[in-house]
């Protein structure tokens, strides 16, 4: 019978290393991304805040200040820096095996390190931005107080854990077959107006509603706006779309990641 004392200390050793791995990984993906000069890793803050800002000052110009009764910039803010996270996270795990494959010599670093670190990356930038933004904004009266904090935390979650398991996904598809790569950044594009972003449930035609509604994309946006504007709004979503699609999607892409570590020449 196992030592539950020893069993423990291995636990906690093999979690120390991953999480020095993971922060090594995540100091040379910064110095390599961004350099050391300028404003260095606030780039990652900087990029999504800059998308969000443009979209939501073109939407304020060609809408008016609401819509619906509600802001127009915050609006655009809580939509488009999610779908920021989920554009960028994706299209960074492109061929990300075959750029990182020289690493693989260290025991210690495991093929799903290089999409969590990059994801982490991405994750933190969006989560970065939308704190500053709507903070800026709400000094001066244009953003509103947080409603239901613990419901917007939870939406945003519910969005990263869904893209990370897309990440999943995508990253040894695109090993496998070149065509991805090309064809991933247009079907991102296409996405957008079904990913609730310019819209809410409730604006929809119940018809339309019941089909948006598949998506988790969807779900999570409709959670991160009921966080924001709470009961002035209605919402509607359904919180285990996004938990059943990401365990499908994970269970998906965790084999293809094994398959192509199999296969993968390491350089």
């Amino acid at each position: 019978m196992a030592d539950p004392k020893a069993s423990w200390k291995r636990l906690r050793k093999g979690w120390g290393i991953q999480v020095r791995v993971i922060h090594a990984l995540i100091i040379r993906e910064l110095n390599t991304r961004y350099g050391r000069e300028n404003i260095g890793f606030l780039w990652i803050m900087v990029e999504p805040l800059m998308f969000a800002s443009l979209v939501a000052l073109i939407w304020r110009y060609m809408r008016g200040p609401e819509e619906h009764g509600v802001g127009i910039v915050p609006f655009i803010i809580t939509g488009y820096i999610p779908i920021t996270l989920f554009r960028h996270a994706v299209s960074r795990s492109i061929m990300i095996f075959q750029v990182n494959s020289s690493l693989m010599y260290h025991r210690q670093i495991q093929i799903l390190d290089f999409v969590f670190v990059r994801f982490l990356i991405e994750m933190l930038g969006g989560m970065m931005g939308f704190v500053f933004i709507s903070t800026m904004l709400g000094l001066f009266g244009l953003f509103p107080m947080p409603q239901k904090p613990l419901m917007l935390i939870a939406g945003w979650m519910l969005y990263s854990v869904w893209t990370l398991s897309l990440c999943i996904v995508t990253a040894p598809l695109s090993e496998m077959s070149e065509v991805l790569e090309k064809v991933l950044p247009v079907t991102t594009y296409i996405m957008i107006p079904f990913s609730g972003l310019f819209t809410l449930s409730a604006w929809l035609s119940p018809t339309f509603r019941q089909y948006m509604l598949w998506s988790p994309f969807v779900n999570a946006m409709e959670m991160i706006r009921y966080g924001v504007w709470g009961d002035s709004i209605k919402v509607y979503y359904d919180v285990w779309n996004p938990i059943y699609c990401t365990m499908a999607a994970t269970a998906i892409g965790l084999p293809l990641c094994r398959y192509v570590r199999r296969i993968m020449p390491v350089e």
